[in-house]
């Protein structure tokens, strides 16, 4: 920023002394009147941009209408600008009995509309002109809302959030503020009227209050004293988590920070008046040149999985000296957030994911004299586990379906991790190699099968990510659903262990949905005796529907029903061959609802 600061204040010195030699340049000299638009490049500074504000790069755009008096030398300006800064998002944490998650109340980014008024000079020098503005006014700022969470599971239902341990804190979250704003424009005339230009300006809010309103942005923060890994269990007792002062301080602190910002950008403007007459310009009878300055590097991180050398997104990096970091989130394609014009100087690279960090990385003072104007480095993240994406759709069309309950048992060990689905539907899981899982949805009025996902015999050195998307239905009275992966030994009813994981799925929606009344129906296929086949399949639904009952549903919920062969979902009546798969889709165990 100082540097930022003293290149313009050197052009605008330069620009100034050059004016006053061309003295015997004839103008036209009644005032003008021009009328700009103009767009870029928004770039946070300070508390705003760090670990206060979180704000990300923006754009801004606008308008502005300036008045030069006789001479054309100096004028007065209005300028309207509209800005936005997206905020970086939190990430997830998870630990043994719950996770950390934040939710973001409204649209996760700082808008502001900011109306200034102050002096303008400029100097002609043919088609160029160099304009200098300074500015005074009001930014009309609207701050994001968010709330980090530390939820807690039940032993039924979806989590508790039990502890806020971070959240903003505006008194109102549409405020005013004081701003100044100070900059330089450089057209180009492309005729008598129009011309383009490039700019760069910096602004920034003054006071703590305007019209007896707050005029920063507040967060309020409990600091963390130890952090939370996969391995801690928090302690619940009344609702109230016991041993958060383990993790947290007890007293939180209240942050604020001014908004402030570069902008970068070009833009078009249309003068009114006659048209411009100039005196050639006089040729300089001496150049000398400008002393060697080490120019600014950009630094561009890209975060790889060290054990397939894919680009890993969702990893936090900090690029840091001297005490200040760079923190943001990598992409989908890995990519941190670019450090632009880094100051010459030695930095360090640091990344973390799901609490496992990378080896660090540094950036020494040489790489500042290669001849490119980006430094480039790569961090490898080295996870030994997979990674499931999931996305949960509507199982009727696979459209997206974001914000669901979803619930990861592996099935060794019955351990449950839960995760709701994010803006985009989608829900990341790690998990372990030569493992089993089992997955569902888990949210009142809606319906999931149990699906199975397995690491075993997969080669980590070559496969990062597991997919899947999982089906959910909507419980509608008249809906029937075939419970997936319900197996019954041959001429047996009892519930063997692999179908009490899927019943214990349906034992969870009918706890979730207390309204919620099903028939639930078991069919065979045409092979062997008809009377045989329905004695059998209604001895199986009963069997079903009593492993619920011992759970806790109450039997008038449920009404079991044997169908035999009667609904057979193809052609396999008795004395057509068929193959056993063909068999098999007519072997099933169905709910049916009946009242919602």
């Amino acid at each position: 920023m100082k540097r930022l600061i003293l290149v313009v204040l050197a052009v605008l010195l330069t620009g100034l002394t050059w004016a006053q030699k061309k003295s015997d340049a004839k103008i036209n000299n009644s005032g003008k009147l021009q009328i700009s638009a103009f767009g870029g490049l928004s770039m946070p500074q300070g508390k705003y941009k760090n670990e206060i504000g979180r704000a990300k790069n923006g754009y801004f755009g606008g308008l502005a209408i300036d008045q030069y008096f006789k001479g054309n030398k100096w004028g007065i300006g209005i300028d309207a600008r509209f800005l936005n800064h997206d905020i970086r998002k939190f990430d997830s944490v998870f630990f043994d009995n719950g996770y950390i998650a934040t939710d973001y109340v409204n649209h996760p980014s700082f808008q502001h509309i900011g109306v200034s008024i102050g002096p303008t000079y400029k100097s002609n020098f043919g088609k160029l002109d160099l304009e200098a503005f300074l500015r005074g006014g009001v930014l009309f700022q609207g701050f994001p809302q968010y709330k980090e969470s530390v939820y807690v599971h039940q032993a039924s239902g979806p989590p508790l959030p039990l502890f806020d341990t971070q959240y903003t804190s505006n008194p109102k979250r549409i405020t005013k503020a004081w701003m100044g704003l100070g900059g330089l424009r450089i057209s180009y005339a492309l005729n008598e009227h129009w011309g383009v230009f490039a700019r760069a300006d910096y602004l920034r809010t003054f006071g703590k209050s305007f019209g007896g309103d707050s005029s920063e942005f507040h967060i309020t923060k409990y600091a963390v004293k130890k952090a939370l890994t996969a391995s801690d269990v928090l302690t619940v007792n009344n609702n109230a988590i016991t041993n958060i002062n383990t993790y947290y301080e007890e007293t939180p602190t209240i942050q604020n920070t001014y908004v402030q910002a570069v902008n970068v950008g070009f833009g078009i403007k249309y003068t009114f008046g006659a048209k411009r007459k100039v005196a050639p310009v006089a040729p300089a009878t001496k150049t000398v040149a400008p002393p060697v300055i080490a120019a600014p590097k950009d630094i561009l991180v890209v975060v790889k999985d060290r054990q397939t050398g894919l680009a890993l997104s969702g990893v936090i990096v900090k690029i840091s000296r001297n005490n200040i970091d760079n923190t943001s989130i990598s992409n989908a394609d890995g990519q941190a957030e670019r450090v632009l014009k880094a100051e010459k100087g030695a930095y360090l690279i640091t990344a973390v994911k799901n609490g496992i960090a990378a080896e660090p990385v540094a950036i020494s003072i040489a790489d500042f004299d290669n001849a490119s104007n980006v430094i480039y480095k790569e961090i490898y993240h080295d996870d030994p586990r997979f990674t499931l994406i999931g996305e949960t759709v509507r199982a009727n069309d696979n459209s997206k379906l974001p914000g669901i309950g979803t619930v990861l048992t592996n099935a060794t060990n019955s351990k449950n991790m839960t995760q709701i689905s994010d803006g985009e539907a989608k829900f990341v899981y790690q998990l372990e190699q030569q493992s089993d899982y089992n997955i569902v949805a888990n949210q009142a009025g809606k319906f999931s099968q149990t699906e199975g996902v397995t690491t075993k015999g997969l080669d980590r050195s070559k496969t990062l990510y597991v997919t899947l998307k999982l089906g959910v239905n909507n419980l509608d009275a008249g809906a029937v659903f075939v419970l997936k992966n319900i197996h019954y030994d041959f001429d047996k009813s009892y519930i063997r262990p692999d179908a009490e994981r899927i019943l214990d799925n349906l034992l969870n929606v009918m706890s979730q949905n207390p309204t919620l009344r099903i028939e639930l129906s078991s069919h065979t296929d045409s092979r062997g005796k008809d009377a045989y086949n329905m004695r059998l399949s209604q001895q199986r639904a009963e069997a079903a529907v009593n492993y619920l009952v011992s759970k806790g549903v109450d039997r008038n919920r449920m009404v079991a029903k044997g169908y035999g062969e009667t609904r057979l979902l193809n052609r396999c009546g008795n004395g057509v061959e068929c193959s056993d798969e063909e068999h098999q889709a007519n072997r099933r165990t169905e709910i049916k609802v009946l009242k919602y």
